[in-house]
């Protein structure tokens, strides 16, 4: 008996749910050899406005979690990621990855949650010092979380950019909107499952599906954006959003190394508060 293929048309991530795209419109999301794999859900302005507000909502609770509740809520992403990882590897293979390269990159994108989850507790005592000063005071910084972050993810690797982009941000508090590649948008959605059935509270990240040439320059311009990473965006529009993102002070970040793994990625979404208390007599 032969059966009709259920094709899925995939939806937005936003607030912990998925929608459909307030405009009704869709894309198609292709394999490796042009064919037609799914239907996306195809995001548009208002879907960007519905996200940032999501994030901004989930802010202020997400960073005033514990640093070890947080590593605990990534992990738990990565015991998903774990779960889903013959999902992943299909999707991959589906844009182009062989079996063997479908493998190692989903193998390092669940390891790469796992090491930045390790960070969520540590960070704030690597990163934070007393500072030597002259005079009877105790000077102190810390990193605070720069707020609601926009990402372009990066189209190659189309998982473990993702994930190298999004993890990051979220360590130290930080919120999260993120434009999917629009080359490997399955993908995006698979990630976002695993974390609708893990533990991160609605809004803490919000993926969004769609043409980045189109949503990149509204993210960049938003208002309510703090920060944005736009190692994804398309050449054709980088000055332009970096142009955008000025008008409100935005702070960008653009990696030519779109899968890179450091510190200094989390640091690179952080703000510095120091605090000066007198040691009295």
């Amino acid at each position: 008996m032969t059966r009709l293929d259920v094709r899925k048309t995939h939806k937005l991530y936003i607030n912990g749910e998925f929608p459909r795209s307030e405009s009704g419109r869709t894309f198609p999301a292709h394999d490796g050899e042009g064919h037609v794999i799914a239907r996306m859900a195809e995001g548009s302005r208002k879907d960007l406005r519905d996200a940032v507000r999501a994030a901004r909502n989930a802010q202020e609770s997400w960073a005033a979690r514990s640093g070890y509740n947080r590593g605990q809520i990534l992990y738990r992403v990565a015991e998903m990621m774990e779960d889903r990882t013959e999902a992943f590897q299909d999707d991959m293979r589906a844009v182009g990855a062989s079996k063997r390269a479908a493998q190692r990159e989903v193998e390092a994108s669940i390891d790469r949650l796992v090491w930045y989850a390790g960070w969520c507790d540590k960070f704030s005592q690597v990163y934070g010092n007393l500072n030597p000063v002259s005079g009877p005071f105790f000077n102190i910084s810390s990193p605070e979380p720069t707020g609601v972050v926009g990402i372009v993810a990066p189209t190659e690797p189309p998982l473990l950019g993702l994930v190298s982009r999004v993890a990051p941000a979220l360590v130290p508090g930080n919120t999260v909107v993120v434009i999917a590649s629009d080359r490997a948008p399955v993908v995006a959605v698979t990630f976002a499952e695993a974390l609708a059935t893990s533990d991160v509270p609605p809004g803490v990240v919000n993926l969004l599906t769609g043409h980045a040439v189109e949503l990149t320059p509204w993210l960049a311009s938003h208002m309510d954006v703090n920060a944005i990473d736009l190692t994804g965006a398309p050449e054709d529009i980088l000055g332009a959003a970096e142009s955008a993102a000025a008008d409100n002070v935005k702070r960008v970040v653009r990696s030519l190394t779109p899968d890179s793994q450091s510190p200094l990625l989390i640091a690179a979404f952080t703000e510095t508060k120091t605090v000066w208390h007198p040691k009295g007599l």
